[in-house]
């Protein structure tokens, strides 16, 4: 019986190492078969999160996924974007796997607070879950699952690869064949190879990055690049690598990030980006900090007081003007800061006559308009001549 959200903690005779350590506290989130809860260190008062599995004598092979887990997360920790491992128990019934807690939880809650993400904000969140995916890989290990659930957000906003119960060590001579992941992040591979009996088909480390493309897209657009309320057709969609970067959505997303999205979601596996080709991608390269070769000291302080100076003297027609009183109270429209404030308080007020007026061809430059126009005053004057000659 899996361990449920609402059921007693574990006993404390079975589970006395855990108990000795860490005071267990409420309920984070629940998987399939596990609870996870905040946990508090006894002695030092620091905060972890713990992942509690129970087992029972039928299913022996998802104690031994789950122990494969912790021995993966030991191999591959230490990384800036993967979660960390802090300690793990073992029991009859049950295995504790204490973890860093990530107060601010999913990206995928994130994502959803705030539909879709700015071209610099994903390049952030996109290169801290490549630099992940690259360490994870350069130790064999492909994730198989990775999707916006499966990547949390720390006390800094720092994303963290969590969750590697599906992950696993591959080398170059085996491909893997078992059917894992969630069917919107599946790589056409995953789902050929799980259609088909053939003994060449495979797959490896380049399933991680077409979900990467998946999670770039969703990040950018607020969509996911495949769906169908149909499985079977949306499988279909993945394995013919078909999706649009039309629409509103896509209006203000760059070149570049559409063009690495295409090197991403790429049918063919050989042909796809790995991670450390992705990392130099421009959409990334493009904003990283150049390299400068630094001049000496003095040299260094010379340029500096040379621009600013420069910058001061380009600037000074720009400054505000000083204001006196009696040139405030004689006209406050001709300073700066109070034209702006009387400009938006006019919109304010009568700005619903623009809607109204839209027909003849009004806009909202009328409101703010100080003196009179050239043509309209020739106009007046016209009228006043005629007016005197008849």
């Amino acid at each position: 019986m899996a361990f449920d959200i609402d059921d007693e903690l574990p006993d404390r005779e079975s589970a006395r190492q855990f108990y000795q350590k860490y005071d267990p506290k409420e309920v984070l989130g629940k998987g399939l078969s596990s609870v996870v809860r905040k946990c508090v260190e006894k002695g030092t008062g620091k905060e972890y999160a713990c992942k509690i599995m129970e087992f029972n004598d039928d299913n022996d092979e998802t104690r031994d996924a789950t122990l494969r887990e912790i021995q993966i997360l030991k191999l591959v920790g230490g990384h800036p974007n993967i979660i960390d491992i802090i300690a793990s128990f073992e029991t009859p019934n049950y295995v504790f796997i204490v973890m860093e807690l990530c107060p601010h939880g999913e990206l995928f809650d994130y994502l959803t607070k705030v539909v879709r993400l700015s071209e610099k904000r994903t390049r952030q969140i996109m290169s801290s879950i490549l630099a992940g995916v690259q360490h994870l890989h350069s130790y064999h290990v492909v994730h198989r699952d990775l999707k916006p659930e499966n990547i949390l957000m720390d006390s800094t906003m720092n994303v963290k690869i969590t969750d590697l119960g599906f992950a696993a060590q591959v080398t170059d001579n085996v491909s893997l064949h078992d059917l894992f992941g969630t069917p919107g992040y599946m790589a056409p591979e995953l789902l050929r190879c799980s259609q088909s009996d053939e003994e060449g088909l495979g797959y490896g480390l380049p399933v991680d990055l077409w979900a990467c493309g998946v999670i770039l897209y969703t990040l950018l657009s607020g969509l996911p690049p495949f769906w169908h309320r149909k499985q079977h057709l949306m499988f279909r969609m993945i394995m013919e690598g078909r999706y649009s970067m039309t629409g509103s959505e896509w209006d203000d997303v760059s070149e570049t990030a559409k063009d690495l999205i295409r090197h991403l979601l790429v049918i063919d596996p050989d042909e796809r980006y790995t991670a450390a080709q992705a990392l130099q991608h421009s959409f990334f390269i493009s904003e990283r900090t150049r390299r400068i070769d630094f001049m000496p000291k003095r040299t260094l302080k010379a340029h500096i007081i040379l621009v600013w100076s420069i910058y001061r003297l380009r600037t000074l027609h720009y400054r505000p003007q000083p204001i006196r009183g009696k040139d405030l109270l004689e006209n406050p429209y001709r300073f700066k800061s109070y034209r702006k404030m009387i400009d938006s308080t006019a919109f304010l007020l009568y700005g619903h006559w623009i809607k109204k007026d839209e027909h003849r061809n009004q806009n909202r430059a009328t409101l703010f308009q100080t003196t009179e126009k050239s043509v309209l005053v020739r106009h007046e004057q016209r009228s006043h001549d005629r007016q005197n000659s008849s």
